[in-house]
C-alpha cells in the first residue's frame, strides 16, 4: 500500500520547497514563548532612561508619573525638597520595580542645572559623555576574552527631552541638543507643563517644533529610516504627526466622580493625567512602556551603539598601526582598548 504523500503549504508568492510544511500533529514551537516569558520573569530586564530639561519643567514628577511609583530624585531629608545645583551635574537613580512577577531595573539619569545658565555654551558636552561612558563601558566587557554571560546595561535607552511651554519656536539650545544626542541616543521630545497652554497654542506650538526639526533635519524617536515591517511604519507615522507630545505630569491621586485619578489640582477643577482629551501623557507612556520599550533597547543596542562599537575599534586598530607604534606583535593583544 501506498503512503500517503506529504503536503506541503506554500504561503502566496512562495517558490516551491522553499515553503513551510504541513505538520501531521501537535510539534509545540509555539511553546518557545512561553519560555522566553518565564525566563525574563525569572532573570528581569533593564531599561535605562534619561530626563533632559531645565529646572521646574517637572521631569522628576513626570518620571514617578510614568512608573507610577517614586522613583526620580528622592529628598535628602523627609519633608524637604533636594536643593538643584546650577550647573549641568548628572545623578542617576536605580530601582528594581515588579509588575504581575515581571521585574524592571529602571536607572532614571536626571540633568538638574541643565540650560539654567545665562551661557550655556557647550552645556550638552557632560550628557555626551555619560552616554558615550556607558557605551565604552559596555564595549569593554564585550571584548574580554572571558566574559560575564549577561553584560551589565547601562546604556541609555531613551531620552527624554522637555520643551519649555513658550508657544514659539524651539530655542537654539533645544535645537542643538536635539541635534547632537540624536546621533547618538534616542530622543523623544516632550511639551512640558501643557495645562500653561490653550488648545490652540497647543496645536500650533507642535507644528512650530515640528517644522523646527524637518528644517534642521533632527531625526527624533522613532526614527523613519529604521521602520523595517510595514505595520510598524503605519504605527510610528501616526506617533511621529503627534510628537511632540504635550504632557502633563502628575503624581498625586485625587478624587473624581467617585474614582481616584492622578492629576492636577486647579481652580477650574482637576487636569487628569490619563486623559487623552486632557493632555499626551498615555501616548508618551505607551510609547516608552508598552508599545516601544524593546524597540528603543534594539535601536540602542543595533545602531546607536554599534556606530560607537565601529567607531572606537576603529580608532583602536589605526593607533595600533600607526608608524610610531609599528604593527602589533603575536602576543599583542589587538583587541585592546
Amino acid at each position: 500500500m501506498e503512503a500517503p504523500a506529504m503536503l506541503e503549504e506554500l504561503p502566496p508568492g512562495a517558490a516551491p520547497g522553499k515553503g513551510a510544511h504541513e505538520l501531521f500533529g501537535y510539534v509545540g514551537i509555539e511553546a518557545v514563548l512561553d519560555q522566553m516569558r518565564v525566563k525574563t520573569m525569572k532573570t528581569g530586564f533593564e531599561f535605562n532612561i534619561m530626563v533632559v530639561g531645565q529646572s521646574g519643567l517637572g521631569k522628576s514628577t513626570m518620571v514617578n508619573t510614568l512608573f507610577k511609583s517614586k522613583v526620580s530624585r528622592k529628598a535628602s531629608q523627609p519633608g524637604q525638597e533636594e536643593r538643584i545645583p546650577k550647573t549641568v551635574q548628572l545623578q542617576s537613580v536605580t530601582h528594581v520595580i515588579e509588575e504581575k512577577g515581571v521585574k524592571m531595573k529602571l536607572t532614571v539619569t536626571d540633568t538638574p542645572g541643565f540650560g539654567d545658565q545665562i551661557n550655556n555654551e557647550n552645556c550638552w558636552d557632560p550628557i555626551i559623555k555619560y552616554i558615550n561612558e556607558q557605551y565604552e563601558r559596555y564595549l569593554r566587557e564585550e571584548i574580554l576574552i572571558t566574559r560575564k554571560r549577561k553584560i551589565p546595561d547601562t546604556r541609555v535607552h531613551g531620552c527624554v527631552y522637555f520643551v519649555p511651554p513658550t508657544g514659539h519656536w524651539l530655542r537654539p539650545l533645544d535645537l542643538e541638543f536635539m541635534r547632537r544626542l540624536s546621533k547618538i541616543v534616542n530622543v523623544v521630545p516632550v511639551i512640558a507643563k501643557a495645562d500653561t497652554l490653550t488648545l490652540e497654542e497647543r496645536a500650533e506650538f507642535k507644528q512650530r517644533i515640528q517644522q523646527d526639526l524637518k528644517a534642521h533635519a533632527i531625526s527624533v524617536y522613532p526614527q523613519e529610516d529604521f521602520d523595517e515591517d510595514p505595520d510598524d511604519r503605519l504605527l510610528n507615522n501616526v506617533i511621529r504627526e503627534k510628537i511632540p507630545f504635550a504632557v502633563v505630569g502628575a503624581d498625586q491621586e485625587h478624587q473624581v466622580n467617585g474614582r481616584r485619578v492622578l492629576g492636577r489640582k486647579t481652580k477650574w477643577g482637576i487636569i487628569e493625567v490619563e486623559n487623552p482629551m486632557h493632555c499626551e501623557f498615555p501616548m508618551l507612556r505607551d510609547l516608552l512602556i508598552r508599545s516601544h520599550l524593546q524597540d528603543l533597547k534594539d535601536i540602542t543596542h543595533n545602531v546607536h551603539y554599534e556606530s560607537y562599537r565601529v567607531r572606537r575599534l576603529n580608532e583602536s586598530n589605526r593607533v595600533a598601526l600607526s608608524p610610531a607604534n609599528g604593527l602589533p606583535g603575536k602576543d599583542e593583544d589587538d583587541s585592546n582598548l
